[in-house]
């Protein structure tokens, strides 16, 4: 690392310093009064020394007694001194321990919020495992040098103070103390300087150690059925080893110049001894002024230090202070406006996509979007089913994200009950919409905190009707625990459609006005999934004005045939639209998509029938899509 850049890490990494002290100042100030208090008490502790040794002890052995009152005098003073010193010791741990741990935990919260707060698109071109690092051992590599910091402000004042006596006592001293402080101050840059990069390196590395093992972790299941354990072992293990190198790297460095950062006070002490005793030989000085000098130089070795442990870790706080401000700054956040929409009256709300394109951001800023819809424009009347079709990449997806607000459209506006869904706060859009994905996340909770979600107002009897509408309600008695069995991370002690009906029943359970189903049961028996829609449909349509719309992506021709409307869209486009017999009366690219779909289940269906012992497999829409779309290609 150039000098230049190791300036400017110094000069940033003080500035985040100055950050945290504005942040934090009355903590700092009592931290600082702490070291400030010890740092006197330690130049005190060197002169009522030197003065007991030389005007008490030294008397003493010459007369060959000692005097009981001026010894106790003399022990009363140490006492008192070295108590201040665990008074000024106790201020600056706790107040710098406070800080730091206020400091972490503040930015802990603003991260996570900030994560919260931005988009869909942007957590989809950031790994997860560098999102944890950066809440996690970006933040306290940010404020790890507030622990050490007052003690090392306390230390500037004290080697102030230190010259200064140096000075009052005898000129030669003095010239010791300018040539060893500085001496030290210059060691602890360098040491700096040079750790600059290699803390710079090991913090980046325990981010991708960190993505590594989450990846391997979260993709469990087709590491294990892929047979990739042993590959991505050896990828792990390689980005660790790394980091041990980093370390050692940095541990290495530490090791040589932490034996110097010893050394020079102890030199410093022996020049006092020798500059001492030719003054002392000339009279210029006593033996009280030599043991106060001396001892001074030593037990000053370890305060300055406290400067060096700062200036070493400058280069990782900047690092993790970059990192943290990556995030903080990241732009794309969703404004949310002040409108809100009453979810209790219990009404299906009305959808409407009018004229919408959207493009999604490209991975490098200079390349332009590609366009995922344009000019798409829709209505899913109250109450009703329309159900989305379209091969792969016509931009079903897409639609849903904008339906439930996950992305807003660069033209055009997506309304509901003829609000723009930017104009609604986030509680009323949360409480109206409900967006259930094709692939369920489950909490490792148990089932009734994962469908309740500690959401006022929802009881164990809406918990149960959810569960009924989601045809889950038989598989979830049958638990040992009922409402209360722990499901596992992720939900791995279910199957992949009870998985689904379980994130569904969540949906239900808010009682939303417009349910989004992005192929949400595809993993569901094709009888179970047409018994979940027609009770969703009914439900809807009861006369009685309760129920959900419904938009829903479809595969299955019986899924598609309960819809009251079918939306055929290719290339982000709408292509057709009408209800399901006149879709395939009218639409030639619509009757091969959905006869391709329908082949490629009875297929898999035929398949599942020879095998011994019976095994279902789990079938998703996505995986039939495939399969469609590779048929339409042949």
């Amino acid at each position: 690392m150039s000098s230049r850049t190791s300036t400017a890490v110094l000069a940033r990494g003080l500035r985040v310093l100055g950050r945290a002290i504005r942040e934090q100042p009355r903590i700092f100030a009592v931290a600082v009064a702490g070291s400030v208090l010890f740092g006197a008490m330690v130049i005190g502790s060197a002169y009522v020394i030197g003065a007991v040794v030389g005007d008490v002890v030294v008397p003493s052995i010459a007369r060959g007694s000692v005097e009981t009152g001026v010894l106790a005098l003399a022990a009363a003073g140490l006492f008192g001194i070295s108590l201040l010193r665990v008074v000024g010791i106790f201020g600056r741990r706790l107040g710098a321990g406070y800080m730091q741990y206020r400091l972490q935990a503040s930015y802990r919260r603003r991260v996570t919020r900030r994560y919260l707060d931005l988009p869909l698109a942007w957590h989809q071109r950031h790994a997860t495992g560098t999102l944890l690092s950066n809440a996690n051992s970006d933040v306290e590599a940010a404020w790890y040098p507030i622990a050490p910091l007052p003690f090392a402000v306390g230390t500037l004042v004290m080697v102030a103070g230190a010259i200064v006596a140096l000075f009052a006592t005898d000129w030669a001293f003095a010239l010791v103390g300018l040539a060893v402080f500085p001496a030290l101050f210059t060691l602890n840059v360098v040491y700096s300087r040079r750790m600059a990069p290699r803390q710079a390196r090991a913090q980046q590395l325990r981010a991708e150690v960190s993505g590594i093992a989450h990846e391997s972790f979260d993709g469990a299941l087709v590491v294990k059925t892929m047979g990739r354990e042993a590959q991505e072992t050896r990828r792990f293990a390689s980005r660790a080893a790394e980091l041990r190198d980093a370390l050692i790297a940095v541990g290495r460095l530490r090791g040589l110049f932490d034996p110097l950062l010893e050394t020079l006070p102890s030199i410093g002490t022996l020049a006092v001894l020798v500059v001492g005793a030719i003054r002392l030989r000339q009279d210029a000085i006593t033996v009280a002024e030599l043991v106060s000098v001396a001892f001074l130089f030593t037990v000053l070795a370890v305060p300055v230090r406290a400067i060096g442990w700062v200036l070493a870790e400058l280069p990782r706080s900047v690092a993790g202070w970059d990192r943290v401000q990556q995030v903080l700054r990241a732009t794309g956040e969703m404004a949310y406006g002040d409108g809100v929409l009453d979810p209790a009256d219990g009404r299906p709300a009305t959808l409407a996509f009018a004229d919408v394109s959207f493009r999604y951001e490209p991975a490098e800023a200079h390349l332009p979007g590609a366009e995922v819809l344009g000019a798409v424009t829709f209505t899913v009347p109250a109450g009703r089913t329309v159900a989305l079709v379209g091969p792969t990449g016509a931009g079903k997806s897409t639609i849903v994200s904008l339906a439930a607000r996950l992305v807003d459209p660069d033209t055009g506006t997506v309304a509901l009950d003829g609000v723009d869904l930017r104009e609604l706060t986030s509680a009323s859009l949360a409480g109206n919409v409900a967006l259930v994905a094709q692939v369920p996340f489950v909490f490792d909770d148990t089932v009734r905190g994962n469908i309740a979600l500690d959401r006022p107002g929802i009881s164990d009897d809406d918990v149960w009707a959810a569960l009924r509408l989601a045809e889950a309600d038989g598989f979830v008695a049958a638990l040992p625990d009922g409402l209360d069995t722990r499901v596992g991370e992720r939900g791995t002690s279910l199957s992949g459609g009870q998985r689904q009906r379980l994130t569904l029943a969540r949906a239900l359970a808010g009682r939303p006005r417009l349910l989004v189903l992005d192929d949400a049961t595809s993993a569901v028996d094709p009888r179970v999934e047409a018994a979940i829609l027609a009770g969703l449909r009914s439900s809807a349509t009861d006369g009685t004005g309760a129920g959900t719309s419904i938009l829903v992506v479809a595969y299955r021709r019986a899924t598609i045939a309960l819809a009251d409307e079918v939306i055929y869209v290719e290339q982000g486009r709408v292509v057709a639209r009408g209800t399901h017999a006149e879709l395939l009366a009218t639409v030639p690219g619509y009757v091969d998509l959905v006869t391709a779909y329908e082949q490629a289940e009875a297929e898999r269906e035929q398949a599942r029938t020879y095998q011994d012992p019976p095994v279902v497999p789990v079938t998703t829409g996505l995986d039939v899509e495939m399969d469609a779309n590779e048929r339409l290609t042949r």
